[in-house]
């Protein structure tokens, strides 16, 4: 079919769905959500099939809906409506869910229903991961169900009646106000709390006072009886601030405590819309530290966390990185250094790196970067060349351990800078539904380093390379298989590819080959050095990025800006809409 696909904006569903149609066969193209005359424009022009609407905020026109079909995915089960489905669910602790393809008309989430899927809700996930990775399946099957009731003969009209949904009464869900997600550390538990985060985790973030302003609050987690006994006295009142860790903050509740990673100001100012770390937010280096070692219990919460597994000479480090949205800061950067690092000193096998559960790694820390604008004495410009100085740092780390096998285990999504981290081992491994944005210019004409210039060609050829740099597409697991970025693409998600990766990785550690292997990329290293350094590739590299970060054009800067900002596109991108 020839499908528009009509949303606000051009996020990980939306990603997801774009992928999908297209290796389907489907020939695809995007309108952002702008006004109404953009989107008959664009219906006009490109004559779809079918609109497919994975993510609006606005009713579709009925010009638009009264003469094409027009598919709406509804992130609820049949019968659910209203904006803040999901919210709900998670707020609720529902343990089933599910979305619906809705054929659009007048009424606001009321068409017919075309396809559904249910999924089980994860406990203690939040919404923005439920919706990245089950919503996301979900979506995906659910929409290629509903087209192929749209291809048969009397298209909709040959839909059969859609069971109830059996998990409970559903109906319209009402706006989820600010209100109802206030955290009151004095009357709420600890449970009900981490409900309002997660419900709203992601956007817009439940509303809490600390340190006697009110944030909003992301990126929470659960304190360990260990951290309880230490930091909780009996005595603390609820709200108040007991220790950091990493980017955390500890905040006692009434029964317990939690760790809130990330904050963002509750109020209107410019710097209300970034989303850093709480204890930079909270200026709180004076807390005690509440220091952890790599190999930490399973219920203590840290960004990095490392295991070891399998017998002498057959040794696997498995290191997860949860760097939150997949953004790696400066400081996470050295740490991450350290740790890798530290690791040369090990006896291993085998190093898989496998990134964070929602996103492997999205690069360098765009809204850290734009803090520093508003800081005394420091700028924009000059964050962005100590992150990407940093990023780089590990990435060296990574191309330099010739004395081991390394692995990219990519749970979730990668994008520019994360994907070149990853191409920077051995072998790269993902999961089905993984998107790869393996390029930068979407970012204001970024260049990009982190040795995408050795990385890249060496796997691809320089022909190759340069087209996946230029094409600004979003990349499924199983082309990039075929382009030659991933090494082995296996499991339908994200829980079945984990547990399939760590036994490959046992294995891998195992094989009767690998002194061979370490041989030859020992020996191919020392060739490739030889033929041309590693540092001269980053030299150049970081030559042309110091133009995007300190040269006459502000390409950069204000898409960036625009980025953390979240400000609404005026055009939807040229390399999206095809029928412009």
């Amino acid at each position: 079919m020839r499908i528009l696909l009509l949303t606000h904006a051009f996020n990980g569903l939306a990603q997801r769905l774009h992928v999908a149609l297209r290796e389907a066969g489907h020939e695809v193209s995007v309108e952002l959500d702008i006004a109404d005359a953009v989107t008959e424009e664009a219906v006009a022009l490109w004559r779809p099939d079918a609109v497919v609407a994975p993510f609006l905020k606005r009713r579709i026109p009925e010009a638009v809906w009264s003469r094409r079909p027009c598919l709406v995915v509804h992130p609820g089960p049949p019968g659910d409506g209203g904006p803040s489905s999901l919210d709900w669910a998670i707020l609720r602790g529902l343990r089933h869910w599910g979305v619906t393809v809705l054929q659009a008309t007048g009424a606001l989430d009321g068409g017919p229903v075309l396809a559904w899927r249910g999924f089980a809700l994860r406990e203690g996930a939040s919404k923005s991961s439920v919706y990245r990775h089950e919503l996301t399946t979900a979506a995906v099957a659910a929409v290629a169900a509903a087209l192929e009731v749209l291809g048969r003969p009397g298209g909709a009209a040959a839909v059969p009646p859609v069971d109830a949904w059996p998990h409970g009464p559903t109906g319209w869900q009402p706006l989820l106000t600010r209100a109802r997600r206030q955290v009151d550390w004095a009357a709420d538990d600890t449970a009900t709390v981490l409900r309002k985060i997660r419900s709203a985790d992601g956007n817009p973030g439940a509303v809490g006072a600390l340190a006697g302003r009110e944030w909003r609050l992301f990126d929470a987690h659960e304190a360990s009886a260990a951290v309880l006994a230490e930091h909780r006295a009996p005595s603390v009142a609820p709200g108040m601030l007991l220790a950091r860790r990493g980017p955390a903050v500890l905040v006692a509740t009434r029964d317990a405590a939690l760790w809130i990673g990330h904050l963002r100001g509750a109020g209107d100012e410019a710097l209300d819309a970034l989303k850093l770390p709480a204890v930079e937010q909270l200026e709180a280096d004076a807390l005690p530290e509440a220091a952890l070692p790599l190999g930490h219990a399973p219920d203590e919460w840290d960004e990095l966390r490392l295991e070891c597994w399998g017998p002498d000479g057959a040794r696997v480090a498995w290191l997860s990185v949860e760097a939150h949205n997949g953004a790696l800061s400066e400081r996470q950067c050295r740490r991450l250094c350290g740790v890798l690092r530290e690791l040369r000193r090990e006896p291993l096998q085998l190093l898989v790196l496998a990134g964070g559960a929602d996103f492997f790694c999205n690069g360098i820390h765009l809204h850290a970067i734009e803090a520093a604008a508003h800081r005394a004495g420091d700028s924009a410009a000059d964050a962005s060349w100590r992150n990407i100085q940093a990023i780089d740092d590990v990435v060296l780390e990574l191309l330099t351990l010739d004395d081991r096998l390394t692995v990219a285990a990519l749970r979730g999504n990668a994008g520019a800078g994360g994907c070149f981290v990853a191409l920077a081992c051995d072998e790269v491994w993902a999961h089905e539904g993984v998107v790869l944005n393996p390029h930068y210019k979407n970012m204001g004409n970024l260049y990009g380093s982190e040795y995408w210039t050795y990385t890249l060609p060496r796997r691809v050829g320089a022909v190759a390379a340069e087209a996946i740099m230029q094409r600004r597409l979003p990349t499924g697991a199983p082309q990039a298989l075929r382009d030659g970025l991933l090494d082995a693409c296996f499991a339908a998600d994200a829980a079945a590819f984990e547990a399939q990766a760590r036994e490959r990785a046992s294995a891998l550690a195992a094989s009767p080959t690998l002194a061979q292997r370490l041989a030859q990329k020992a020996a191919r290293r020392a060739a490739d050095e030889a033929r041309r350094p590693l540092a001269e590739h980053r030299a150049a590299e970081l030559e042309r990025m110091q133009r995007n970060f300190f040269g006459f054009d502000p390409s950069y800067h204000v898409a960036r800006h625009h980025f953390v900002h979240r400000k609404p596109h005026a055009w939807t991108p040229r390399h999206l809409a095809v029928h412009r």
